[in-house]
């Protein structure tokens, strides 16, 4: 799987995309990503890439002539490609919706909006745009780097076991929360691990478990 990063500042990404399960998934050849500059694509001598908003109000919107030319280079490039828009004016990102794009067998551009938002004519040139809560961030790499962590981590091979991801939070239905975890030590600071944890009995370990998960 791979994706395409597309924003006015992707050194942004380069840190969390080199660490941790990312980085073991690119090495493993399971995930692979691009940077693309959305300045490469501005127009004129000063590669202008944002406008005034018609009607007035402060900020500046991203104009539709760099996006919407960037998203038909890649898909040249990318047949099988779905594009992705963070915005507050999409539908709420889920784990649902992570494990459906990580079984997708499709590769993805992240269009990552600044400033004041975006020409909303790019939307017609998009496939999917997600909003991952009732709040306002500084652009869209964050939320793209939600998007990719919460994707790649399903991949098969990513995780430690077969296993790793299904037992977690909101894996089942987006709304239940998995356990309490504990390890050693058994006490600390007068606070004990749970005696059921330590008794080897899995069947009244998977009950206390089902019993403490959160709904």
């Amino acid at each position: 799987m791979k994706f395409y990063l597309a924003s006015l500042f992707p050194e942004v990404f380069d840190q969390l995309l080199s660490s941790s399960m990312l980085l073991k998934a690119k090495k493993l050849g399971i995930f692979d990503y691009q940077f693309i500059n959305i300045r490469d694509f501005g127009l004129g001598p000063r590669k202008q890439v944002d406008d005034v908003p018609y009607g007035g109000g402060d900020g500046m919107v991203l104009k539709p002539e760099p996006i919407i030319t960037l998203i038909h280079q890649i898909k040249t490039l990318e047949l099988n490609l779905s594009v992705i828009l963070p915005s507050p004016r999409g539908k709420t990102y889920l784990q649902s919706e992570a494990i459906r794009l990580s079984q997708s067998k499709t590769n993805y551009l992240i269009i990552c909006p600044k400033y004041e938002g975006y020409d909303e004519r790019i939307t017609h040139y998009v496939d999917e745009v997600f909003s991952i809560g009732n709040y306002i961030l500084t652009g869209g790499e964050i939320p793209a780097m939600i998007i990719v962590d919460s994707v790649i981590r399903l991949l098969p091979g990513v995780l430690g076991g077969d296993s790793s991801s299904l037992d977690e939070s909101f894996q089942l239905d987006d709304k239940t929360k998995e356990y309490p975890q504990y390890t050693r030590p058994t006490e600390y600071d007068g606070l004990k691990v749970p005696r059921v944890l330590l008794s080897g009995d899995h069947q009244a370990i998977n009950h206390w478990r089902n019993q403490h998960k959160i709904s």
